[in-house]
């Protein structure tokens, strides 16, 4: 066992180096900023369940707007000079922005998270967990978690125990631990090293259909030599990741109509064409029995990964096992692909099917219409707009007839196989950040600050994120730094994040703040 420990503590040295300067100081800031988060914690959780008590659901417009509002009244409070910037249409939820600006500096870092989440069904939850009434829990639902009813506010928080809503993780999570380290930095008496800016957006889960038009208006606010996205979740393993780009993503919706009114299933089964099936059927039609997808040069334009990503790749602990025993999957979807091997390639996803009813209310009809709606992921040489085109000309090679709006009579008295094809607003392209560049450096190093074991380098993520847009706008450099445990239930019911990786996540950021 010594042996083994010995060797362990050889590896991390290799890894790390010897501390320099600029390292020894990042650690000692860092031991304050925890000694200033410890004597602070019940008024930091106080003030994040607030926050997460606020509905931020896409389509919830004015309740968005009270989420901008409180985070700029979190930015005032911290000494942070805000504003909210507008959307070029009324109604669309404003970007919250902020800045700190220190006389000397050579480089300015913006800081990015956003404040929507994912739509609700509160029926899905746990019984007593809500998705905006945040609570402590003692594990994930799934795996027995029960409420701490005793708790009340004011009590100490056990950094085991997960706090519960919509949001929590994905990406309040990330506000949070932004502005509270920023919080416990400057109580500590330090001042970053670097001019701070801070973007908080409010439609990213809808696309950031308005993200580019609001960049476009705000150059100056916008104008950075980094931008730091503090989003996304940590390693299987809980180790810090630093992730260098994310795919890009577009969703697109199908509709395939069958007869005008619902049908007899026995009086016209077997004669009236049902859409359910025909739906069925070209969904299947683009993947094979084995997931592999059979769309005509789906990934004939992908870029392959360079050898730098490919050796970062082959470093990354492989979780593949861990994610199968936990999430009770026999195989993957692919055998043999590894799940970051999955990152470096485009994906169709089938998001949901609808048509008629199941359960206590299914009647025996011939439904008039079926849905799905669709995911595409994107990698480095795809592009948005044509990827959806081959979808289109796949659909096309079924012997459907394409529209983008409802058919009428005389088209519904022409073709046989209709199908509606709306291209969500929104999509965009896949972006990554070189490994060896100058801030892929600096990040990476102001990370390893903060833990002693060797900080995960991710050349892409499988999630989205609009960063093609903000480079596209910007030409900043553009860098992710997930702050939140794996297991959080994001996008689904009973999201979750745990309380250490907020602490955690404060001191990452702290450590940021003071890059040279």
């Amino acid at each position: 066992m010594r042996i083994a420990i010995v060797g362990l503590l050889l590896a991390l040295t290799s890894v790390r180096g010897a501390d320099t300067p600029q390292t020894s100081r990042a650690r000692s800031v860092q031991q304050q900023v925890r000694a200033y988060r410890e004597a602070h914690e019940r008024e930091m959780i106080d003030e994040y369940l607030k926050f997460l008590s606020i509905p931020n659901t896409a389509f919830d417009r004015p309740s968005l707007l009270r989420n901008a509002q409180f985070i700029a009244d979190m930015l005032r409070a911290r000494g942070v000079a805000a504003r909210l910037l507008p959307a070029p249409i009324a109604g669309v939820p404003p970007a919250v922005y902020g800045e700190i600006l220190n006389p000397g500096a050579t480089r300015t870092i913006l800081f990015y998270a956003h404040y929507d989440g994912q739509p609700v069904n509160p029926a899905q939850w746990a019984p007593g967990w809500e998705p905006f009434r945040p609570q402590f829990v003692t594990a994930p639902a799934e795996r027995g978690g029960t409420i701490v009813a005793d708790w009340k506010p004011g009590d100490a928080v056990n950094p085991q125990w997960r706090i519960t809503g919509r949001g929590s993780a994905d990406d309040k999570a990330g506000v949070m631990t932004i502005l509270n380290g920023l919080a416990a930095l400057i109580g500590t008496g330090a001042r970053p090293t670097v001019n701070l800016k801070f973007f908080f957006e409010g439609e990213e889960e809808s696309g950031s259909p308005h993200l580019g038009a609001i960049l476009g208006a705000n150059r100056a606010a916008a104008a950075a030599d980094l931008w730091v996205i503090v989003d996304g979740q940590c390693h299987f393993s809980g180790q810090k990741q630093v992730v260098f780009g994310v795919r890009g993503d577009v969703n697109v919706g199908l509709t395939v109509y069958g007869p005008r009114v619902p049908l007899h299933s026995g009086h016209f089964g077997n004669w009236a064409p049902n859409p359910a099936w025909r739906l069925v059927n070209l969904l299947a039609s683009m993947k094979d029995e084995h997931g592999r997808v059979l769309i005509e040069g789906f990934d004939a334009d992908v870029i392959p990964p360079t050898d730098a990503e490919r050796r970062a790749l082959a470093a990354i602990p492989p979780a593949d096992a861990g994610f199968a025993a936990a999430l009770e999957i026999p195989e993957p979807e692919v055998p043999g692909r590894s799940l970051l091997e999955g990152y470096m390639l485009p994906s169709l996803n089938i998001n949901g099917i609808q048509s008629a009813n199941v359960g206590p209310i299914a009647a025996n009809v011939i439904p008039v219409s079926a849905k799905a709606a669709l995911d595409l992921r994107l990698v480095p040489g795809n592009d948005a707009q044509r990827q959806v085109e081959k979808v289109v000309a796949h659909i096309k090679s079924q012997g459907f007839h394409v529209l983008d709006r409802d058919p009428t009579d005389e088209e519904r008295a022409t073709y046989p196989r209709l199908i509606r094809i709306d291209v969500v607003p929104g999509g965009y392209n896949a972006q990554r950040t070189a490994l060896d560049s100058p801030a892929a450096r600096a990040v990476v190093e102001a990370v390893q600050s903060t833990v002693d074991y060797p900080v995960i380098r991710l050349p892409s993520t499988g999630g989205s994120l609009p960063l093609f847009v903000i480079q596209q706008q910007t030409g900043a450099a553009v860098i992710s730094v997930p702050v939140v445990n794996y297991d959080n239930n994001q996008h689904g019911e009973n999201e979750n994040v745990k309380v250490q990786f907020l602490w955690d996540g404060m001191e990452t950021c702290a450590a940021l703040f003071m890059m040279p």
